[in-house]
């Protein structure tokens, strides 16, 4: 069954329009179409995609990321080589490891355009997508024992006095499963107010971005997040172990770079 989620969840990983939540309503528009999985979250997103320009990718070195938390990596050697990335928009930016690849657009951009980049590392995996300019609503009907693994925050991207969180959180474990019967997690940025108590609702990773919202995130995979330790380790253990990886450094190390493009539009 975890096998099965795990498939399931993978496919839609570009959107993480699987994981509902309870965080706050980022925009004054509702969800007007419907994502794969019982009460999830949904977004409009049509248009015509925008050409991906040459000039994306320059040799610029990244910025420092936001305030680090205790538990940060190095980024591993393979990745040693950053480039800086700007989305086909023109608005927003943020650093990459150079053997990674981005697509940019990722598939149909929202109506009124934005950005929809997809981040693949040398395998070819996904390890996060960006996309902005989405209509977003939450609900939150089931409530799930939680962990979060990491956190920091962005302040480059504050909106409104809010200083939206890059966080590795989890939902559900073996006593009370989370979404679709088995344990979740994810990582990405979110706006939402942190959990607290003994249960919160299912991960809901979007930030307040003009002129709604906008997602920086991905859903945990073993089978597509190199893992180390033994594949049979129940899903949660691995997800733990994962933090502790050189790609998992250099995936927050990418996501907690982004950063709107210095005297652009917002």
């Amino acid at each position: 069954m975890v096998q099965r989620f795990i498939k399931a969840l993978a496919a839609a990983s570009s959107a993480l329009l699987v994981l509902a939540a309870c965080s706050p309503q980022l925009g004054s528009q509702q969800p007007t179409s419907s994502a794969s999985g019982a009460g999830s979250p949904s977004a409009t997103v049509t248009g015509t995609p925008a050409a991906p320009t040459p000039s994306n990718v320059s040799s610029t070195p990244p910025a420092a990321p936001g305030t680090q938390a205790s538990n940060t990596q190095a980024p591993s050697t393979a990745a040693a080589k950053w480039t800086t990335f700007k989305t086909a928009d023109g608005t927003m930016v943020f650093d990459v490891p150079a053997a990674w690849t981005v697509k940019d657009p990722a598939g149909e951009l929202a109506e009124g355009g934005g950005a929809f980049a997809e981040v693949r590392n040398q395998a070819g995996k996904v390890m996060a997508t960006l996309r902005t300019n989405m209509a977003t609503g939450s609900t939150c009907t089931e409530r799930y024992p939680y962990e979060v693994l990491d956190s920091v925050d962005i302040p480059a991207l504050a909106q409104g006095g809010v200083v939206p969180q890059f966080v590795f959180e989890t939902r559900g474990n073996a006593a009370t499963p989370g979404m679709y019967h088995t344990p979740a997690a994810g990582y990405g940025i979110t706006s939402g107010p942190a959990p607290s108590g003994p249960d919160a609702c299912p991960i809901f990773q979007f930030f307040r971005w003009p002129p709604n919202a906008a997602m920086f995130s991905a859903s945990y995979d073993p089978e597509n997040n190199a893992t180390p330790g033994d594949p049979s380790l129940p899903y949660l253990e691995r997800a733990r172990k994962y933090r502790d990886t050189a790609e998992y450094a250099d995936i927050k190390q990418m996501i907690t770079s982004l950063r709107p493009v210095a005297g652009g539009r917002y």
